[in-house]
């Protein structure tokens, strides 16, 4: 049987079972639309808060204004007290509470301190943070305008004012996403890992469910059906990277900066290093429900040692140290700088060649695994 007649074996074997072709086909599909769907809005905006207006003067009034006009707000309602505020937030009516205290207007105007309440659910992080930063701007605001209005009181020019309220003007320009938002953050490292994991797990459950079968893998030699195996993983999800990298990132508007050439160079290794490890993988199981089991165990430890949703820094030196020999975590460190920073070939070549060397790591598990297996084929199970 000659390579090709042997790779169409193996893609008859992957299509024709249920498990896997759930697993690659209806996996990658699957995620590609269930997952970025909740990130489509990516920044929280206009978040319902109720006001507590101890006050009730031209200034209160005026900060309740300011928090309404705020994109990041939206007032709902005027309570009485903080009881009913919080009554407010612990129904759902609300997400968070302003409360201006008793004597707001008197006591700036004599130049005293003067405290906001701020309050706010704080089980969504991101909205949570979006009703706290509008309404420290709002409470900024206030405080700029009773400096200014008591400035010009005094006599000085509006102009020479608002330059000692504002002396340096802040022009921020978010460098690598310029939403803020969840998309451009969390997307591309996520589809990596999918693509890693659905093909750890395809070519788990291929393997496992075969070394106690009687089959083709057993008519052909070792280095032919490792090369047969391979090649025929890394057609399909070369098929399924173009879909991730390609229209996956046009259609969610993800920013893209890297070089297509150097993209699929990069990618190259990944994809042979992955099959190799899943060949690998595969030889340690001889029940196909295991290969899942295990990957889905380890996946959220995966997402977090590479390092785009928690800072490296804070991730044990040793869970460091073996993340290195997990494919995955090398490539969405460095597609996260060719693809979304914009790096150079020179600043992700280090990593590059890391992949080389899982790939001759790989290469040297999955032979002496598929050499172990086919070995015993016979031995009575």
């Amino acid at each position: 049987m000659n390579l090709f007649a042997l790779m169409f074996e193996e893609l008859k074997a992957i299509v024709t079972d249920k498990a896997i072709a759930i697993t690659l086909f209806g996996g990658v599909i699957f995620y590609s639309v269930l997952y970025p769907l909740p990130y489509l809005n990516e920044v929280p905006t206009r978040q319902q808060i109720v006001v507590v207006d101890g006050d009730h003067s031209s200034l209160s009034r005026l900060v309740i204004r300011h928090a309404q006009a705020s994109p990041k707000l939206e007032v709902v309602a005027q309570v009485d007290d903080l009881t009913q505020a919080q009554a407010a937030v612990n129904s759902g009516q609300a997400h968070g509470y302003l409360v201006i205290p008793e004597g707001f207007r008197r006591d700036l105007l004599r130049q005293r301190g003067v405290t906001l309440a701020y309050g706010g659910d704080a089980n969504y992080f991101l909205v949570y943070s979006a009703i706290l930063e509008g309404l420290v701007s709002v409470g900024i605001d206030a405080g700029k305008y009773i400096q200014f209005q008591g400035l010009l009181a005094r006599g000085e020019a509006a102009k020479q004012v608002q330059r000692e309220l504002e002396p340096i003007h802040l022009n921020s320009v978010p460098a690598f996403n310029p939403s803020l938002g969840y998309t451009s953050y969390v997307v591309p490292g996520v589809l990596l890992l999918v693509l890693h994991q659905t093909l750890l797990i395809g070519t788990g459950i291929l393997g496992a469910g075969q070394w106690r079968r009687q089959g083709y893998w057993h008519s052909v030699g070792l280095g032919q059906l490792l090369s047969a195996r391979v090649a025929t993983f890394g057609l399909i999800y070369s098929l399924f990277t173009a879909y991730y990298i390609g229209y996956c990132h046009y259609w969610y508007q993800v920013g893209v900066q890297g070089n297509l050439g150097q993209v699929c160079l990069f990618l190259l290794p990944f994809l042979l290093a992955t099959s190799l490890a899943g060949i690998a993988f595969s030889s340690l199981f001889v029940r196909r429900d295991l290969p899942t089991q295990v990957l889905l165990l380890i996946s959220m430890p995966i997402l977090f040692v590479s390092g785009f949703v928690w800072p490296v820094e804070l991730i044990p030196a040793p869970l460091q140290a073996v993340s290195q020999l997990i494919p995955g975590v090398v490539t969405i460190k460095g597609m996260l700088q060719l693809n979304q920073m914009g790096a150079d070939w020179q600043s992700v070549a280090p990593l590059w060649w890391q992949l080389w060397g899982l790939v001759l790591f790989y290469l040297l598990l999955a032979y002496l695994g598929l050499r172990l297996r086919l070995e015993t084929r016979k031995s009575p199970h």
